[in-house]
């Protein structure tokens, strides 16, 4: 098998355990890796701008935001199917899906995204298409806002 030529920038807080296994990373894997532990807005923006896929295994997700935002950069989310995240990405294997979809947070069904997002690199045609649909999409509040007043005038009448 031959060695994947990618880069690899984790960026979160959790487990401290696993963040001590993730910062041992950076000594080992330098160059192709990098772990920045916590919260740091800016740099998340620079992240999403830089990245081709975001992973977000997220075992708990009432909303979600970075996913909408990694969306308006042009970077298809990798996420697990709970809350915000169910509810704002469609799996690219089906009708106008636009993103990676797995069923569970477990290493087995990341591995398997993380697979499908190197084969979809790969496929630069539909690679391209999908960020480009990924970066139209409006989650904005004037299109909820518009949702929101036709349901009013429904109930209303």
């Amino acid at each position: 098998m031959n060695e994947l030529d990618i880069s690899v920038v984790i960026l979160g807080s959790g487990d401290p355990n696993i963040q001590n296994d993730l910062t041992q990373l950076n000594e080992s894997l330098n160059g192709k890796y990098h772990y920045v532990s916590g919260y740091n807005e800016p740099l998340s923006h620079i992240i999403y701008a830089g990245a081709d896929f975001l992973l977000m295994p997220s075992r708990i997700e009432p909303c979600g935001l970075n996913q909408m935002y990694s969306l308006r950069y042009g970077t298809i989310p990798i996420v697990n199917n709970v809350g915000g995240l169910k509810d704002t990405i469609i799996d690219y294997r089906t009708k106008n899906g636009f993103g990676i979809v797995m069923n569970e947070c477990t290493v087995y069904e990341m591995f398997t995204a993380i697979n499908q997002a190197l084969t979809l690199y790969t496929d630069k045609l539909n690679f391209k298409k999908i960020r480009n649909k990924i970066m139209k999409i409006d989650h904005s509040w004037s299109v909820s806002a518009e949702e929101y007043n036709k349901l009013y005038n429904k109930l209303k009448n």
